[in-house]
């Protein structure tokens, strides 16, 4: 079975505050998780080792923005999110 089935899948929003490196402006950016949460059972047709990997497994967020714009009128320029996992364990 692949991993996906173990998982229910859903986008969520977090906020966050980055610096802009160009104009050094500090800001609230909405920054895209996608939320991994662990099924409560095992889904059907899975077998021992199955089992096993399915008791190892944990919910987790993964982040989905690499790079946002700016929020300065002035700047307007994409920079890299940095300072943020992108991974978290729920």
């Amino acid at each position: 079975m692949e991993e996906r089935s173990f998982y229910k899948e859903a986008p969520a929003t977090k906020p966050a505050m980055l610096n802009c490196p160009f104009c050094r402006s500090q800001e609230t950016y909405d920054l895209r998780w996608l939320v991994r949460k662990k099924l409560e059972q095992l889904p059907r047709g899975a077998d021992e080792r199955d089992r096993a990997r399915f008791a190892k497994f944990l919910s987790y967020m993964v982040l989905l923005d690499d790079k946002v714009p700016c929020k300065n009128l002035r700047c307007r320029k994409m920079f890299e999110i940095s300072g943020v996992k992108t991974t978290a364990f729920i």
